[in-house]
């Protein structure tokens, strides 16, 4: 199931910018719903049902929402494969600030495994799988890998799209010209998110010179890897790179990392990592952009969301 840009689409560029500027997938039905972290925070929730007993778990990207066009895609097509789907916001990524100081980073699996655990309490699920976009995708990559053969028997698979494996290459990826637009669109957001954060905790958050921040080194070092307990970026990066954890998996898993995806260096294909794994297969697209796998068809369907659900439904 080899995907096949259109015509117009090949560049990994416009691959990776048109779902954003143009795809549109409604989210009216979605139903939110709020639940409360062990510490005291909390995590919004929303949830596209079709009276399944199956789930699927989406987790966004860097900087995203459960409403951002290839997450409520990807529940659509759930629905349309005999899927419940939940896609779930990390803190400060729903609309709201969150309460607490700290906010997510790459390998927050503490609120990943929180959603799981709220959505299998009720026991209306006989099987869930997982499935993350970049960032989302690394951070369910550690948690697999984290769990191992403690991993709950209810999750039976994940897929993962355009995963920075190794997130020290991929930000250094990022500060490479031809992926200034992606970089300062990041810092934008983030710069921002952390001027609110200021708001919340004026005593512990330095925004002086905030503005000369605008990589992901500079920020990481200066907030991500402090409000989180680490000692910097690189520390930060090391420890969650999920390429560092895929050896541990033991549940059918299906990276998917294209070739021509602009924020992946070299280090994010764990092609070596993977070779004769018994549960892990890395497939890469010559094409394919990053979180793109654009379709056109009649029932608008990307090529990731049919290439998950061979997956999830089929093994293949």
């Amino acid at each position: 199931m080899d995907y096949v840009a259109p015509t117009l689409l090949r560049n990994g560029h416009l691959l990776s910018i048109y779902p954003s500027l143009w795809r549109k997938v409604a989210t009216q039905h979605f139903e939110r719903e709020r639940i409360t972290t062990a510490d005291g925070d909390f995590l919004d929730l929303d949830w596209s049902r079709c009276g399944s007993r199956r789930l699927v778990v989406i987790s966004h990207g860097l900087e995203g929402h459960s409403r951002r066009p290839y997450v409520a895609g990807m529940a659509r097509a759930a629905n349309g494969f005999g899927w419940d789907a939940l896609a779930w916001n990390y803190r400060s990524c729903s609309g709201e600030m969150n309460r607490h100081l700290r906010f997510y980073h790459s390998g927050e699996t503490g609120d990943l495994r929180e959603v799981i655990v709220h959505a299998t309490a009720s026991g209306s699920y006989d099987e869930v799988a997982l499935v993350g976009f970049s960032m989302g995708g690394n951070m369910s990559l550690v948690y697999l890998g984290e769990q191992g053969a403690r991993l709950d028997s209810l999750i039976s698979k994940a897929v993962v799209f355009s995963v920075p494996c190794d997130l020290a290459a991929s930000a250094r990826q990022l500060t490479r010209p031809a992926n200034y637009i992606y970089l300062s669109r990041f810092m934008r957001s983030l710069r921002a998110k952390m001027l609110a954060k200021h708001q919340q905790y004026p005593e512990q958050i330095d925004i002086s010179g905030i503005d000369k921040v605008r990589t992901f080194k500079q920020f990481d070092d200066r907030f991500t890897a402090p409000l989180h307990g680490f000692r910097d970026a690189e520390d930060y990066w090391h420890r969650c790179s999920s390429k560092f954890f895929i050896g541990n998996i033991r549940i059918p898993t299906l990276i998917v990392n294209a070739a021509n995806d602009p924020f992946l260096a070299p280090e994010c294909f764990p092609v070596d990592v993977v070779k004769g794994h018994p549960y892990v297969k890395l497939e890469v697209p010559v094409s394919g952009g990053h979180v793109g796998f654009v379709s056109f068809n009649r029932n608008d369907l990307y090529w990731s969301e049919q290439r998950a659900f061979r997956f999830l439904n089929e093994g293949a």
